[in-house]
């Protein structure tokens, strides 16, 4: 469909199609958002390679149907109602109790401990992969070395961490 057309065809259905999203969403601006993306959809349908749409009208405001379904879940999962205060007391604290803070520092001091008794490139893979996050091709690239040798470094890491905490 030629971009005149598709001029037209806005023209034409625009305010309808606001509408009907309006009441469906219960919001003028983001109707108006979605009504701009229905037809954004609509025109994307005519680039090469795409299927022709046969009844345009009916297409929009399927589309735009489906936008308002997706926009109004999204919503619902979003959305917190506000609760009393005195409806929270009998919410069980989910925080961790002093001992379990007190073991998990303990497990991070053995993990530390275990991690300083490698080697340093074998260090210097672990942290870059489970602590900075990064591929294993970017630490190859980095440190200059084979993707299968950082895999190496990061098992035998791994591999000696767990071991050390285990032992404990």
């Amino acid at each position: 469909m030629a971009d005149k057309d598709i001029r037209a065809l806005f023209l034409a259905h625009r305010r309808e199609l606001q509408a009907y999203l309006t009441g469906k969403v219960r919001d003028r601006e983001t109707a108006a958002e979605l009504t701009q993306e229905a037809f954004l959809r609509f025109a994307e349908q005519g680039s090469p390679g795409a299927a022709s749409v046969a009844h345009p009208r009916s297409y929009l405001y399927r589309t735009a149907h489906n936008l308002a379904v997706d926009h109004v879940r999204r919503q619902r999962r979003e959305r917190t109602d506000p609760v009393p205060v005195d409806d929270m007391e009998g919410v069980a604290d989910e925080r961790p109790s002093p001992e379990r803070v007190a073991g998990g520092l303990s497990d991070v001091a053995a993990a530390r401990d275990a991690l300083l008794e490698l080697p340093e490139r074998t260090r210097q893979v672990f942290a870059l992969t489970r602590i900075e996050g990064l591929t294993y091709g970017e630490v190859a690239r980095r440190l200059q070395i084979s993707d299968s040798s950082v895999q190496k470094h990061l098992a035998k890491a791994v591999k000696h961490v767990m071991q050390r905490l285990r032992g404990r």
